[in-house]
């Protein structure tokens, strides 16, 4: 079975909102089997719905949509499907009876009526309730085809995917496994490493497939295997990797299910029983949310202060104003004593620290926007870098650079002579 997935919103097309669910839907997908052909994002109006599903059914056995079912007029997409399939919308009681319920849980019964038309689907389709919202996620069947037309909140479409779809699909018939493993890689560029491992890529067998995906410095190498038998894909991918570590073990920081580094990072920490804390100033809190976003993060992570001010670097982390005033608030050496001022205050084994500008202005630091100095402390050794990023906006600037922060650190842990 292939999935070809349908964005439907006027708002994603301008930019004002952020297409996350398809990302979402394709992995749950990966989970069980399906591969997603293509991804599709259209504005809501009826050429561009028509012209969609021809081509979407075309492709695929499996088409998921997500949005333009909400009650105001701009959601235009249950009547388009309705003319789509020839039939009529009808008015779903059990729809209605959980629209009621569902507002009065909220507190919002005098809602009711004007959200009444959510409670309208498709003659045709199998409806799916939504737990966590009011519109409904309708399933329509054409010659063996499935269409499941899902509303655009992505809370909302995590809880229908995972909840009603997935394990409507699963019970449909069986479906083939795909196994995922992620190798993590630093140290090489792109073009590098695919020159290096050419020979072993063009060895893998026919049904594994590899993806090369950067995330700042670092190299996700993603192996996903298809096939009927679960023990069979295991092995055929630990051979796979066993033979990459010969070739780039060196470059190889991480092996699994887990592809982000704050995952990684989790695994080091836990196994080594160390703790970690972070003083953040141009970061503004974003190596801490990456942190905090693995759960079971509280076992390791004690805590951070975003010392954005000068003041509270003296202050809070004791850094020395003669230091400040002799080689300025973005410099090494306030880097290197604000991760030592972190470290003591938390009482960790790990202390990290950013001091930078992440612009648009320069600030009074003099120095130029993009330049941005971490210290990464381990016990008592501490080793101190720095980055000029002048091309990066603001957000890109601060993601980058936590990234490369937590990537440093996992380096480090790993390298004996740290």
């Amino acid at each position: 079975m292939e999935a070809v997935l349908v964005c439907i919103g006027d708002e994603i097309l301008s930019g004002n909102t952020v297409d996350t669910n398809t990302g979402f839907i394709a992995k749950q997908l990966r989970l069980i089997g399906i591969s997603v052909r293509r991804v599709i994002a259209i504005p809501d109006d009826k050429e561009s719905i028509f012209q969609t599903l021809d081509l979407a059914f075309s492709l695929g056995d499996l088409v998921i949509s997500t949005g333009g079912l909400g009650p105001t007029n701009d959601d235009k997409t249950a009547l388009v499907l309705s003319q789509y399939f020839g039939c009529s919308l009808v008015e779903d009681q059990q729809t209605l009876r959980h629209l009621k319920s569902y507002l009065e849980s909220k507190g919002k019964e005098y809602l009711f009526e004007i959200n009444r038309g959510q409670a309208e689907v498709l003659s045709i389709a199998h409806v799916l309730q939504n737990d966590y919202g009011t519109a409904p996620c309708q399933m329509i069947e054409k010659e063996n085809k499935l269409l499941f037309c899902l509303p655009g909140v992505p809370f909302e479409v995590k809880s229908l995917i995972k909840e009603k779809v997935i394990p409507y699909l699963q019970e449909r018939g069986s479906l083939p496994y795909i196994l995922t493993k992620v190798v993590s890689v630093v140290g090489l560029a792109e073009s590098l490493l695919a020159k290096k491992i050419e020979d072993w890529e063009n060895r893998l067998p026919k049904n594994v497939k590899l993806s090369y995906l950067p995330v700042g410095t670092r190299i996700k190498l993603v192996l996903s295997a298809k096939g009927e038998e679960r023990a069979v894909l295991c092995s055929v991918l630990d051979s796979a990797i066993t033979h990459l570590k010969k070739m780039i073990g060196a470059h190889i920081i991480s092996v699994g299910d887990h592809d982000t580094i704050s995952d990684i990072l989790k695994g080091l920490l836990l196994d080594k029983s160390l703790s970690l804390s972070v003083a953040e100033s141009c970061t503004g809190g974003e190596i801490s949310k990456q942190i905090t976003s693995t759960p079971g993060c509280s076992a390791y992570y004690k805590g951070g202060i975003c010392s954005y001010g000068v003041k509270q670097k003296t202050d809070l982390l004791g850094v020395p104003r003669s230091l400040i005033r002799e080689f300025s608030v973005v410099s090494g050496e306030v880097a290197s004593s604000m991760s030592l001022g972190c470290q003591k205050k938390f009482r960790t084994d790990i202390a990290l620290s950013t001091t930078g500008v992440a612009g648009p202005n320069t600030g009074d630091s003099g120095a130029p926007v993009g330049r941005v100095y971490y210290s990464v402390r381990i016990g008592s050794k501490e080793k101190c870098h720095s980055l000029f990023l002048p091309h990066l906006e603001r957000e890109d600037f601060q993601y980058f650079v936590s990234q490369k922060v937590l990537q440093t650190l996992v380096e480090g842990i790993l390298d004996p002579n740290f």
